[in-house]
């Protein structure tokens, strides 16, 4: 099986944690036939190999990104434009995606990038609450629904083959804490290390912009 395969089977299968308050909205978009699509597209043109990856671990989808086409950070907006992968999705372009393809084009491209990079979550299932976007961590109660939970999907995905040397946290606040502690309890990688989030790069940062870009070429080796 190729790396894509894999990926696309490892969504398939996907469920979200048991216990979550009934207030609490799923967004997963790998049970629509429209974002399966798309899905199955980008990872059949960029993964259709058996090499190597690197993980870096956003914390989950979001309505506008991944929560709508089925790739982390990837909104229709960059689906169409960088990947060639035209669709009909409402053309709105997301921040945090806006950065992540900065990102990878000072990377070398998306070719280039996801050649060697494979983008994933915490939870690779989006939550929303009150028609907005939910962090897991944020979900009261949120290391007992969630521990077991991350630990299983980081473990179905240790062998499309991933590198275990070292993994990245997208994100140097509770989302890295919380995988330290589940890589200490279970010995994933060797080392995680954090590169910024890119919704607090583009709200909070915008005017060091290509500082913390220069952060996540310095860190990834490009």
């Amino acid at each position: 099986m190729t790396v894509g395969e894999k990926i696309l089977d490892f969504y398939k299968d996907l469920t979200p944690p048991k216990g979550l308050f009934k207030n609490v909205t799923i967004l997963n978009p790998y049970i629509d036939k429209d974002a399966w699509t798309l899905t199955t597209k980008f990872y059949n043109q960029y993964y259709n190999d058996q090499n190597e990856r690197t993980i870096l671990f956003g914390i989950n989808p979001g309505r506008f990104g991944g929560g709508l086409t089925g790739v982390p950070f990837t909104d229709p907006v960059h689906m169409e434009r960088v990947c060639g992968i035209k669709n009909d999705l409402d053309k709105r372009a997301e921040l945090s995606s806006s950065f992540v393809y900065e990102v990878i084009n000072a990377c070398g491209g998306a070719k280039a990038f996801f050649s060697r990079y494979y983008i994933s979550s915490v939870s690779p299932l989006g939550f929303m609450q009150d028609g907005k976007n939910l962090n897991y961590y944020d979900i009261k109660g949120y290391k007992k629904l969630f521990f077991k939970y991350a630990k299983d999907q980081i473990v179905k995905q240790l062998d499309l083959p991933t590198n275990r040397q070292i993994a990245y946290s997208i994100g140097k606040g509770t989302n890295i804490k919380f995988l330290h502690e589940l890589n200490k309890e279970f010995g994933f990688f060797d080392n995680i290390e954090p590169v910024p989030h890119p919704r607090w790069v583009m709200q909070y940062r915008l005017k060091r912009k290509m500082e913390f870009i220069q952060e996540y070429k310095d860190k990834l080796g490009f």
